[in-house]
């Protein structure tokens, strides 16, 4: 059974998305928050399997109650919710700890299936919005920050990891390298660990404030 902690300071918004997980097997809600400060205290205390946390909340934000729920890999995972695509603040929240987002008006299936996917230890990186929301911030952030861990990558695992920043699904890196499935996978462990992340959404944050990847590169 997958638990799911809803945030959001919209009482309408937390209904519908109660009545379509209500519908949903093997999907419970564990409870709700209104605002910020009441989401971490009961992700602490509930210990969900994935929060639905919106971004712009009273009293605590939810970039800064995503940094707080999210301390380590056995923290529940966090969806972020925004109405923008381009939203600013989601950036940050994926900076903090964010499995991932997701837009307030995606189709009812794309939200249960991204909270599933999260669930198991996935990602939600979709091409057409979280790439071009950290291709925008990634233009404003300044020189590259590369971090040291990055040269204990092999060529193939930057290879991988330049592939996965530009959206490329597993099937896709492997047809691209000539490789297995199998194989990408254990390239992406790999270099999840050396790099000390979490999951997919982090490696794209990294290479791309790395300069690893260039906002416009294909």
């Amino acid at each position: 059974m997958i638990r799911v902690l809803l945030a959001d300071d919209q009482s309408l918004v937390r209904a519908g998305f109660r009545m379509i997980l209500k519908a949903e097997p093997g999907i419970k809600v564990a409870g709700e928050a209104d605002d910020g400060v009441e989401a971490v205290a009961l992700a602490r205390q509930l210990r969900p399997d994935v929060v639905l946390m919106d971004i712009r909340m009273p009293l605590l934000d939810g970039i800064e109650a995503t940094r707080q729920v999210v301390v380590d890999e056995t923290s529940p995972r966090v969806l972020v919710l925004t109405t923008f695509d381009l939203d600013e603040y989601v950036y940050g929240a994926l900076r903090a700890g964010a499995s991932g987002f997701l837009l307030k008006d995606a189709p009812e299936q794309q939200l249960v299936s991204a909270i599933r996917v999260i669930a198991t230890g996935g990602s939600l990186f979709a091409p057409s919005v979280t790439r071009r929301l950290i291709e925008e911030f990634a233009r404003r952030n300044g020189p590259p920050l590369r971090p040291p861990t990055l040269e204990t990558l092999t060529a193939r695992e930057v290879d991988v990891l330049r592939l996965v920043a530009r959206g490329s699904t597993n099937a896709e890196i492997a047809a691209e390298l000539v490789v297995s499935e199998h194989t990408v996978k254990t390239h992406v462990a790999h270099l999840l660990r050396k790099l000390d992340l979490r999951d997919r959404t982090q490696a794209v944050v990294v290479a791309y404030e790395s300069g690893l990847v260039r906002p416009g590169d294909r």
